[in-house]
């Protein structure tokens, strides 16, 4: 199954190292280009890609607040929004944060090697998440509030959630989990929809990211 992409980087160069790198792979197709986060918005809402590469510094409307319009559309009756990958140029970056916690589904730094951009996108097309370095980890963990913590508390997860949980939490894909736990990878599936519904989570990364708040996983683990 092809994967379409759509480029969000007001950097003609970046785009097109992007579409090279993404195009020499024989299931990615990027469907359009954006140069800032206005443009990237109505793109996606007329091409449909599965996921966005999205610049987080843009002019005007930048990929923070495009990447929070488009979670919003999903939220919407009969409403549709791609998987959002967050490009930067700096790790420990508070917009990166701040992308994540409105609904990105991970990042890129843009010094990532072309095979792991691909496999990156490919992931977050499947509903995978990838693991944050610790950097972000241990920003998430300083973030802590109440808040979080209470919807841990009341999400009252069984033994096997909570473990698939802190596994979710260290980047391990579905088949790397049911591998560790010795279950099968539906199973896992199933644990990992039970734990979403649960928390309230729209996906993975942002089961992450409220499991780090709330304490309910540290950083060094």
């Amino acid at each position: 199954m092809t994967i379409d992409i759509l480029l969000a980087d007001d950097e003609e160069l970046v785009r097109a190292g992007l579409r090279v790198v993404l195009e020499a792979q024989g299931d990615l197709r990027v469907v359009g280009e954006a140069t800032d986060g206005a443009e990237a918005i109505a793109l996606a809402r007329r091409l449909h890609p599965q996921v966005v590469l999205m610049d987080v510094r843009m002019p005007g409307l930048d990929g923070l607040a495009a990447t929070r319009e488009l979670v919003r559309d999903a939220a919407a009756p009969g409403g549709y929004a791609p998987k959002i990958l967050v490009v930067t140029t700096f790790e420990i970056d508070d917009y990166v944060y701040q992308a994540l916690r409105a609904g990105a589904d991970g990042f890129l730094l843009k010094r990532t090697r072309p095979s792991e951009i691909a496999q990156a996108v490919r992931l977050v097309a499947a509903g995978e998440s990838l693991l944050f370095p610790a950097q972000i980890r241990r920003l998430a963990a300083a973030q802590g509030n109440a808040a979080a913590r209470g919807t841990m508390a009341r999400a009252a997860l069984t033994e096997r959630e909570t473990e698939v949980l802190r596994l979710v939490a260290r980047g391990l894909t579905n088949g790397e989990i049911a591998e560790q736990l010795f279950l099968g990878v539906q199973t896992v599936k199933t644990h990992v929809s039970s734990v979403l519904a649960k928390l309230g989570a729209r996906d993975r990364t942002q089961a992450v990211i409220l499991a780090y708040e709330s304490g309910f996983v540290t950083p060094t683990e």
